[in-house]
């Protein structure tokens, strides 16, 4: 028969984030269940924490291994312990470069356009920097930093504004009906 399994002594302080954790509809999920695990044991002591780890919707395993981690790290050890991932391709100086390339007007640059779009972001970064980014990476940066695309406006919105001339510049409207 496995060892059991005890939750060591509990502060105030943890029983009280152990209960507003296990109610909680805004952390997330994984973090959740695990305090749950917590929770039963606090509330009935003579329950296992196998049967706590089902309870919250773990296997039998899983719930003694987050009872151990909570006792040796307390409210911390319910957390995602870092994990390997990719690195990322591009450091914060290439992020960096991009936003305040975006951020200048290309007119000022030597450009003979008055507007970014993403396509002569993209080269103009190109050219500048020899680095390709592709267009995700591009629209990420950007709206991470708060930085949005606006559409841009149309000479034909105004145009006898722009050109008293227009109408007989443009010619004969058709008048479907």
């Amino acid at each position: 028969m496995p060892k059991r399994i005890k939750l060591r002594p509990v502060t105030a302080a943890e029983r009280a984030e152990i209960t507003r954790l296990a109610k909680a509809y805004s952390e997330p999920l994984r973090r959740v269940k695990r305090a749950r695990i917590i929770a039963a044991m606090l509330a009935d002591p003579t329950l296992p924490s196998t049967e706590a780890g089902v309870r919250a919707g773990f296997s039998e395993a899983t719930g003694a291994k987050w009872v151990v981690r909570f006792n040796e790290q307390g409210i911390a050890g319910l957390e995602d312990k870092p994990r390997s991932g990719r690195r990322r391709t591009h450091d914060e100086k290439v992020r960096s470069s991009l936003i305040n390339l975006a951020l200048q007007k290309p007119r000022t640059l030597g450009y003979p356009y008055a507007l970014w779009t993403l396509e002569r972001l993209q080269a103009a970064f190109g050219e500048r920097h020899g680095i390709h980014l592709s267009d995700s990476t591009i629209w990420t940066w950007l709206d991470e930093e708060g930085l949005k695309w606006k559409r841009q406006q149309s000479w034909f919105h105004d145009a006898e504004k722009h050109d008293p001339e227009f109408a007989e510049k443009r010619g004969a409207s058709f008048d479907v009906t």
